[in-house]
């Protein structure tokens, strides 16, 4: 079993969908590990809670946007939302980003300053670079540290507002909103912190949520109570498809019937796949890589024998996975199609009242 299999069939294990012996073994074998882990995260928790390891604040109000669970919540489309919603109120918004899986990523440096984009996916990471190309007028910073990011926003650009993306963990910035995504398909996974399951911390970690958003839900959820936190449902759709090498976008009703090749390197590709299959693509092949797929120059060659071999007329990816994948052969990427994820709340009153009572402030 290679390295994605393998990946696969942990995610599956840890999700709880595949219930089998074996996967029972191995939550067994890993569950002294996870046991440990979920302890060391409640200490950290706590010491951060009671202040003895230190909480930094920066001089304008922090909405954190995160999860407890690895793999896809769909992050960075609620953090654009979000984004948009106080861009339209007339505010300077600054994400601030680790910078994951960038050639910088460690550094403190401006991707966007809210004209132009400084910095490009392979320097700074495919999630800052996407926001900054997808949100016109948002402000992107990178840094591990989010304080020291936040502070170099301040001196060089002057932010209104900044929004902490993928923030939950980061507990050493105070933050004045903080807002967890929860998959509705499945919350927790199997309840598991890792390595035996998906949690990054143990589920007590909810009690920290401000809001609590369920994500990709179906028309119609109804969101249950957890630890007595405002909940909203939220639903993501893909909108209409863009070619990668340029050219007017494509109606997924014009692509019905159509036959495609669908990779994507998401923390949680099978709904996506599942979403072109609902659109009435017919998908004759997929293909799933690990979250933040550097896409080496290996990776593409195959994924360019596999679209030949496929009989497919085209291949779609997320839009997170097109800012990567500028170096396909020319030939290839004249067929590969880009599908954007937005994210849509079913009811946006409770973010609206919590974002007004920050904002009065």
């Amino acid at each position: 079993m290679d390295l994605t299999s393998f990946s696969t069939y942990w995610r599956s294990v840890a999700t709880g969908t595949r219930k089998g012996l074996a996967g029972r073994l191995l939550v067994l074998a890993l569950s002294p590990v996870a046991l440990l882990y979920a302890c060391i995260q409640i200490i950290r928790s706590t010491l951060y809670q009671k202040r003895i390891l230190t909480v930094k604040r920066l001089p304008r109000p922090v909405i954190s946007v995160g999860n407890i669970t690895v793999g896809g919540t769909g992050k960075t489309p609620a953090t654009a939302f979000i984004a948009r919603v106080l861009l339209a109120r007339g505010m300077k918004v600054a994400v601030l980003s680790r910078g994951y899986g960038g050639a910088m990523e460690g550094q403190t440096a401006i991707v966007a300053d809210g004209d132009a984009i400084r910095l490009d996916a392979g320097q700074c990471g495919d999630e800052p670079y996407l926001l900054a190309a997808t949100v016109p007028g948002l402000m992107v910073v990178m840094g591990t540290d989010r304080q020291r990011a936040g502070m170099l926003a301040m001196e060089q650009l002057s932010p209104d507002i900044f929004l902490l993306d993928d923030g939950f963990q980061h507990l050493r910035l105070q933050r004045d909103l903080n807002i967890l995504l929860v998959d509705c398909a499945h919350p927790f996974g199997n309840g598991w912190t890792l390595p035996a399951g998906l949690l990054r911390e143990p589920i007590s970690a909810v009690q920290r949520a401000d809001l609590v958003i369920h994500t990709r839900c179906p028309q119609g959820f109804s969101p249950p109570p957890l630890a007595g936190k405002p909940a909203c449902s939220a639903r993501h759709r893909l909108g209409a498809a863009l070619p990668l090498s340029g050219g007017p976008s494509i109606s997924f009703n014009d692509l019905r019937g159509t036959k495609v090749l669908a990779f994507a390197g998401i923390g949680e590709p099978e709904p996506f796949f599942e979403e072109l299959r609902t659109l009435g693509l017919d998908v004759v092949r997929t293909i799933p890589l690990p979250d933040h797929a550097a896409y080496t120059p290996d990776q593409l060659a195959g994924l360019g024998e596999a679209f030949r071999g496929s009989g497919a007329e085209y291949a779609v990816t997320t839009e997170k996975d097109g800012v990567k994948l500028r170096r396909l052969a020319p030939e290839f990427a004249q067929k590969v199609l880009l599908a954007p994820l937005e994210f849509a709340l079913d009811d946006p009153t409770t973010l609206t009242g919590l974002l007004n009572n920050l904002l009065q402030k």
